[in-house]
Parts: C-alpha cells; sequence; structure tokens
C-alpha cells in the first residue's frame, strides 16, 4: 500500500471527533461569534440587536430583524409587496433564473431582495427600505429598483425623509441592462427627493458593494455604516490586480471610508434608533401620523 492509499484510507475510516466545547449552532440555542469565538445563548444575541457584546462584531441580521430594530413596534406598513420578479432574458448559466428566483422566495419568504414601506422612527414618520442579503446576495434587478424608486416618489409626495439600508453584492446580472437602468432610475427619484429639499439617507451594512455603492449608496446627505461593514465597488483582488499594487490594511471597510471621507458617521447597530431618531430631528422632522 502507497503512503497516498494510507491517507486515503485513514480518512474513510477514521472516527469524526468534536471538541466538547464545540458550539451545534443547527439546533438554534446557540450562536458563536466569527472574530472572537464567543459562544453565547442565541436569544441573548438577538436581545443585543446580534452583535456582539465581547467584540462588538455585528452579526448579519435579516430584513425582518432589520425593521424591528429601526421602526417603532407596529408602525411599518409595507408597499407594493406584491411585485415579483419576472425572467425577461430566459436568462440561465449553471441553473436557470426562474429557479433560482423560486428558490430564493422559498427560503426566504420574500418576494424579492428588499422590503420598503412607511414606519414611525420614535414618533417621527420615515419612508423606509430594507435590503435582504439572504435573496441572491441582495442583488438590484428590476422589482429593487422599482420599490425603491416608488418608496422615494410616495416620500416626497408625502414629504417624509428616506432611509435606505444597503447590503448587496450590486446588480443582478441574470437581468442585464435592466438591472443597471434602476442605478439611474433610483438616483432620478433621489434628485427630485432633493430639489423638494427632503432628507435621505442610506444606512451602509455589510456588504455594499457594485451597482448599489455606485448609485443611489453614496447619494444620500448623510451617509451612515455599521462598524467594519464591507463597502466598496469592485473586489479588493480585482483592484490590485488592475492597479498592480497592494492595497493598505482595512481598505474598504467603514472605518477606512470614513477616515477617508466617503462615510460620514459609523453608528453601532444597538444605538441607531435613538442616533438616527436625533438626525431627523436637527434635520427639522416632526412627529406625524402615518396614514
Amino acid at each position: 500500500m502507497s503512503l497516498f492509499d494510507w491517507f486515503a484510507d485513514r480518512r474513510k475510516t477514521a472516527p469524526v471527533v468534536r471538541n466538547a466545547q464545540e458550539v451545534n449552532e443547527d439546533d438554534g440555542l446557540w450562536s458563536k461569534c466569527p472574530e472572537c469565538g464567543l459562544v453565547v445563548y442565541r436569544k441573548d444575541l438577538l436581545a443585543n440587536a446580534s452583535v456582539c457584546k465581547g467584540c462588538g462584531h455585528h452579526h448579519r441580521i435579516d430584513s425582518e430583524e432589520r425593521i424591528a430594530l429601526i421602526a417603532d413596534p407596529g408602525s411599518f406598513e409595507a408597499l407594493d409587496s406584491d411585485l415579483a420578479p419576472t425572467d425577461p432574458l430566459a436568462f440561465k448559466d449553471r441553473r436557470s433564473y426562474a429557479d433560482r428566483i423560486r428558490d430564493s422566495q422559498r427560503s426566504t419568504g420574500l418576494r424579492d431582495a428588499v422590503i420598503t414601506g412607511l414606519c414611525r422612527v420614535d414618533g417621527l414618520p420615515l419612508a423606509l427600505g430594507v435590503m435582504d442579503f439572504r435573496f441572491m446576495g441582495g442583488s438590484m434587478g428590476s422589482v429593487v429598483g422599482e420599490k425603491l424608486a416608488r418608496l422615494i416618489e410616495e416620500a416626497t409626495a408625502r414629504r417624509y425623509p428616506v432611509l435606505i439600508v444597503c447590503a448587496s453584492g450590486g446588480a443582478r446580472m441574470q437581468e442585464g441592462m435592466l438591472s443597471l437602468m434602476q442605478m439611474a432610475k433610483i438616483s432620478g427619484a433621489l434628485q427630485r427627493h432633493q430639489e423638494a429639499e427632503l432628507l435621505y439617507v442610506p444606512l451602509l451594512t455589510h456588504p455594499t458593494t457594485g451597482g448599489v455603492t455606485a448609485s443611489f449608496a453614496m447619494l444620500g446627505d448623510l451617509i451612515l455604516a455599521e462598524p467594519k461593514a464591507l463597502i466598496g465597488f469592485a473586489g479588493r483582488r480585482v483592484i490590485e490586480q488592475t492597479l498592480r499594487e497592494k492595497l493598505p490594511d482595512g481598505f474598504q471597510t467603514a472605518e477606512y471610508l470614513q477616515a477617508k471621507g466617503f462615510v460620514d458617521a459609523i453608528v453601532p447597530r444597538t444605538s441607531f434608533r435613538s442616533t438616527f431618531a436625533s438626525l431627523l430631528r436637527m434635520h427639522g422632522v416632526r412627529e406625524a401620523v402615518v396614514a
């Protein structure tokens, strides 16, 4: 028997030994921080807005959790929840786009990668859009663009401020040019919102990249970010290969972008609602009942 065959047999027959301290997250009771390794009850992590008490790492959360953290309880009213994507290009790579849509809808319970609606934050009116990375990496297709554009237009008509929580890998390649058009459509709606002298704030979460960064994620009156969020257009490796030079440590993190002037403030998730409500009041937003 060769040495290679001996190792192959060992891999087949050796028993799998689990560390007694290893966390089984499949039971839904525990969560282990990927940064510091702290193990906590999942309910305790959720009670702290899914932020690690050991190191401050912000775990990824879904759109439903995000809305609960931002909006006053019971105040969120969804808009355009019936919009769903189609397959205009009959796109297919290893799998068809139609199958990918169905799988994402089944696994997330969402129709597409964004939820939009009207709510209150500490009694203040707000038009809120929340992207969900679980749905095809939060990619921006026609439905995401249409829902956000409609949200902004509704906010302009009501004279509400707008908050968009960004979490995306960029434009959705399976819809081709139709995805790229959403960048201009949303930007146009934001321009009209600005001309009405109304506030728009994007919150950049991990990750915010591609066509989202190249459009509405960077068009805010104030640009906020969560700690250590990855923010950029192209990936680090692509940039390094293009420039043929090594990029600095921490490049494309929220902290690096704040130091370079691209991000105005980094706001921890645990204090976001109170901080954002203060910003709304500073900009003249007054309490009102959402119709």
